[in-house]
């Protein structure tokens, strides 16, 4: 079990890690659009029409919460010395405990009521523009720009709508997972973790959660590891007999290989867009804050990726076997995604082990194959399609017609030429047989 082979610490709520922040485009992938949550983007010219947004948002979760405003508040400036902790304490020291109490319950509030909003297709009511939605719904995923869960919690507990809210913000955290198949049976993500994990730090380590789902366990004997992997990407995957097919479930530690008359790599489906591209990034750097021991397990996804992508027909493998679905632009465009988000990352050396041990075993047992994996393998190349069916037809036909053309011609058994013979040289230069 991965888990058990790191102390897990909880991180602080800090700014991206400095080896990331000189990378092209930071500020489009890593700092919000519309709206600022939390103290490190806080008072920004930018996002003052957000501000104005959150204000509305607040009144109305205020107003339906069936609790006045001053106790809601108040149980926030209560609990602010263990909030405050949440934080790297270079977001939060020029603030009073009580600047930090307003800034957390407003936005407190605002998350809840833009989550439940966002849920329920009730948004339209406060004027916020349709593309400002989108944004500020990937805005609420940045490691940035993010709250205590607790902040969450206390007020949510103080509602009379507090079930709802928590099963919003479930829902809410499960779409944005943004993965596909639909085989997963869906589980409430809340009462997961209440049985079997702590509360999460916010809202983007709970995303993390779901997307990769519970630790693998694994009972069989482990494989011997090889130094030197015999493979590299899609390509030779393919060239070695291999097939790629969707995982069972669509959490990202639902890798596998099996092996029988057809060899096949299970990957998880997932849907690859602007959101998920935000997401995937801002996991990454997520796990790489300083101080926060964990699996690796997002990182460790990722750099599995990136060795089997090289180029454009990578992807497109990927995504004729119903793996990935490119909403991102050309394969081209997510080949050079993966390439670049894969690079100078240290994965957990103990994710997918055995899956890279399986191939590599496949591969060194490939030359001895039997008849079945032989006949198997011809099926899987020649006839996987109407046209290609056709074609094998074709050219087993003209060889076939070959034969008989050099039999009559050096047998002196030959008969003379017929009728036949005419036909066959007329499908000869059909299937333009030399």
């Amino acid at each position: 079990m991965l888990a058990q082979s790191f102390e897990i610490s909880k991180p602080k709520i800090q700014r991206v890690p400095h080896m990331l922040r000189d990378h092209v485009n930071f500020e489009e992938k890593y700092e919000p659009r519309v709206i600022a949550i939390g103290p490190l983007h806080h008072g920004e010219a930018r996002y003052e029409a957000g501000e104005k947004f959150k204000s509305e948002l607040t009144e109305k979760f205020i107003g339906d919460s069936g609790c006045q405003g001053e106790l809601m508040h108040k149980i926030i400036e209560d609990n602010i010395n263990e909030l405050r902790d949440y934080y790297d304490w270079a977001a939060t020291e020029s603030y009073t405990d009580k600047a930090l109490a307003d800034l957390l319950f407003l936005d407190g509030c605002a998350t809840l009521q833009f989550i439940y909003s966002f849920i329920n297709n009730e948004l339209a009511s406060f004027r916020i523009p349709r593309e400002q939605v989108a944004s500020a719904e990937q805005d609420l995923f940045l490691v940035e720009n993010q709250l205590p869960y607790m902040v969450l919690r206390l007020l949510m507990c103080q509602s009379v709508e507090e079930y709802q809210l928590k099963t919003a913000v479930d829902d809410f955290v499960w779409v944005n997972v943004m993965v596909a198949g639909g085989k997963r049976k869906r589980r409430r993500q809340l009462e997961y973790l209440v049985i079997n994990m702590e509360e999460p730090t916010h809202l983007l380590e709970l995303l993390r959660t779901e997307m990769l789902g519970p630790p693998k366990f694994d009972a069989r004997k482990k494989l011997p590891r090889y130094r030197r992997p015999l493979f590299r990407n899609i390509g030779e995957l393919k060239a070695g007999g291999i097939q790629l097919k969707p995982s069972k479930t669509s959490t990202l530690r639902d890798i596998s290989f099996t092996r029988g008359p057809v060899a096949f790599l299970n990957l998880p489906p997932i849907v690859l867009d602007d959101s998920m591209e935000r997401i995937l990034l801002n996991l990454k750097a997520f796990e790489m804050c300083p101080h926060f021991q964990n699996e690796s397990g997002v990182t460790s996804y990722i750099c599995f990726m990136h060795s089997l992508i090289n180029d454009a027909d990578d992807v497109k493998q990927l995504r004729s076997a119903g793996v990935l679905y490119n909403r991102l632009g050309s394969d081209e465009a997510v080949a050079q995604y993966f390439n670049q988000i894969g690079t100078d990352l240290m994965p957990n050396s103990d994710a997918y082990s055995n899956v890279r041990a399986k191939i590599e075993e496949h591969y060194r047992t490939i030359w001895k194959p039997t008849l079945s994996t032989w006949l198997v393998q011809f099926g899987l190349v020649y006839l996987n399609s109407p046209w290609t069916i056709l074609a094998t037809l074709g050219v087993l036909a003209g060889l076939g017609l070959t034969g008989i053309q050099t039999w009559y011609t050096i047998s002196p058994l030959a008969p003379p030429f017929t009728a036949c013979d005419a036909v066959c040289e007329y499908m000869k230069k059909q299937l333009k047989i030399e």
